[in-house]
């Protein structure tokens, strides 16, 4: 399995949270070391955005697998 399969499958586990508030989360790209991530919805300029990704996206991701140095969000 590639590293971004292994990050699709764990934002599979965390986007029913993120759905549940209005928003959506999807990978746009994994490049040395960073998951590059888009929010949708109304994740889109919620001032709880950054604690969102920081606090939750960015630790499970770097939780469950090795090799992954944070979450940038691309706009």
């Amino acid at each position: 399995m590639t590293i971004e399969q292994q990050i699709e499958l764990t934002l599979m586990k965390i986007r029913p949270f993120i759905q549940r508030d209005g928003g959506d989360i999807s990978l746009v790209k994994f490049e040395d070391g960073f998951v590059h991530v888009k929010m949708h919805g109304a994740c889109v300029g919620c001032s709880l955005q950054d604690q969102t990704l920081r606090q939750g996206v960015e630790v499970i991701l770097m939780d469950e697998i090795p090799g992954i140095l944070g979450v940038k969000l691309i706009d």
